[in-house]
């Protein structure tokens, strides 16, 4: 029978662009047909043998071009960074699955959607740039999503509080104004995709605070202390941006606590 940990590592350590898709949606599918085995071996590859396309080249976050709405390349360069965004986060979701094992099943249900969902991001966001006559790969990409997978390969908490919980919660804040911003513009496609991304981000945060809760929980941490704890000591982006969206938030399980705090150190 097929088994999830065999999909991650094929995922994660030996697939191209089109494989990824095809094995993500793969996996999912035999998920919800209720034959997908999650038991789990104890060989887990350490993170920095996770091997990516060779396109697009990463560059750091600071070196990326800036890039405006309202020239077709300037466009093209906003779908092309956003799907990378996506990308990145089919892989984010697998090595989750793939690094930390022991837990129950549904957490590794829950990621596999995620991954899924993630995937059909990516194809959505990939069929408006070959509308454009470009693609994947085609323009660099930043490397700053995975730089901190790999600073939280070693503690379930710490991932789930800095990439779920801090980096993809931001994409809450962010959102909305984008799709304002393609409605003043007349982009009803682009309108269409972001508003799908954000929907479902919502529901990927709110399982970032549903298993950092109940990891904490299992742990005797206390975890909005610990929330706290933990983005002081590894998040590396500099001060929080401020700009948080509390109705979304709120949504995807940030308490009121937590909004306040992340207010007060917020710039």
């Amino acid at each position: 029978m097929p088994n999830i940990f065999d999909y991650a590592h094929a995922c994660l350590h030996d697939s191209t662009v089109e494989q990824l898709l095809s094995l993500t949606h793969e996996a999912q599918q035999y998920a919800q047909e209720g034959v997908l085995q999650f038991t789990s071996s104890d060989i887990v590859r350490p993170i920095e043998e996770v091997s990516f396309p060779e396109h697009p080249i990463l560059l750091a976050p600071r070196d990326m071009p800036r890039r405006k709405l309202t020239t077709p390349a300037g466009l093209c360069a906003f779908f092309h960074a956003i799907a990378h965004v996506e990308f990145v986060a089919i892989y984010l979701a697998w090595d989750i699955i793939y690094r930390f094992r022991g837990l129950p099943d549904e957490f590794y249900r829950d990621w596999l959607r995620v991954a899924d969902e993630e995937a059909q991001h990516f194809s959505l966001l990939r069929a408006r740039l070959k509308a454009a006559h470009s693609d994947y790969g085609d323009l660099p990409a930043h490397s700053g999503l995975w730089d901190l997978a790999q600073d939280t390969s070693h503690d379930i908490l710490v991932r789930l509080a800095l990439i779920p919980r801090c980096m993809e919660a931001h994409g809450l804040d962010v959102t909305p104004p984008l799709i304002e911003k393609f409605k003043q513009l007349g982009d009803e496609d682009a309108v269409a995709i972001l508003t799908r991304i954000l929907t479902d981000e919502i529901g990927h945060v709110a399982l970032g605070s549903k298993w950092f809760k109940f990891l904490c929980q299992t742990q005797n941490v206390e975890s909005e202390h610990h929330y706290q704890t933990l983005l002081l000591t590894y998040y590396k982006g500099g001060a929080l941006k401020s700009g948080f969206n509390q109705t979304l938030r709120r949504a995807a399980g940030f308490s009121d606590n937590e909004l306040a705090w992340l207010e007060i150190h917020s710039h």
